[in-house]
């Protein structure tokens, strides 16, 4: 069920795209949706060009023949698509499980619009019951983590701070040599308060607070796909 939801909130974002666009491809198991989606359509000669997210996107999106450029060849995106972990208040987003969060981030704020797409469970009344992913350089790693701890203490965090590891029990590194950190923190009363704060702190790349960058969701539910507009 969740995964059809997914596709038709997808399928749904799809309308947004015109031949010529420039677009942003999302990472994650909804945004996996929207680029078979894509590709079925290319296949059929639409025009487009595309800025994926992630190495693991642009891997899909070539096997489906879809043209790919990069931000130093293409800075400038009409719009981006992506899923998210949740969706807050005012379109404020977490995002991060799939490890691009970093990429995620530079890729819609290159875009003029940025579209969610997700399943109603998503949709939260307060960002924070899903943890929290910061990346971070892999250099003085106890030392960032010891200041992010504070960080999450400051703003009464639920839950620990913690190395994100693969199946095998490594750390995950990111398409950008970096690690992730994942704060579990509840409830986040103050996300541009958290967010400025983690900015503040020497060794956090990027985290996964999407604020003020998404324009607008299509949520699918057992009802249908409802649309939120920031």
């Amino acid at each position: 069920m969740s995964e059809n939801l997914k596709r038709q909130a997808a399928a749904k974002a799809l309308e947004e795209a015109r031949p010529g666009m420039r677009l942003g491809l999302g990472t994650g198991s909804t945004a996996r949706h929207f680029v078979d989606l894509l590709g079925e359509r290319v296949k059929g000669g639409f025009d487009c060009i595309c800025v994926p997210t992630s190495e693991v996107t642009a891997a899909q999106a070539a096997s489906l023949g879809i043209p790919l450029s990069t931000l130093e060849e293409t800075p400038e995106l009409d719009l981006t698509v992506d899923g998210a972990d949740e969706v807050g208040p005012g379109l404020a987003l977490i995002k991060g499980a799939g490890g691009a969060l970093l990429r995620e981030k530079i890729v819609a704020a290159a875009s003029r619009r940025m579209v969610v797409i997700a399943d109603a469970s998503k949709v939260v009344p307060t960002l924070g019951r899903f943890p929290l992913s910061i990346e971070v350089n892999r250099f003085g790693l106890r030392v960032t983590l010891r200041m992010v701890e504070a960080v999450a203490r400051a703003h009464e965090a639920t839950g620990d701070v913690k190395l994100r590891l693969t199946a095998s029990g490594e750390p995950l590194v990111t398409d950008g040599g970096h690690l992730i950190l994942d704060a579990l923190f509840g409830r986040i009363s103050k996300p541009e308060a958290l967010s400025a704060d983690l900015h503040q702190v020497p060794g956090v790349v990027e985290h996964g607070l999407f604020l003020g960058l998404s324009s607008r969701a299509y949520i699918a539910g057992p009802n249908g796909i409802e649309t939120i507009d920031a």
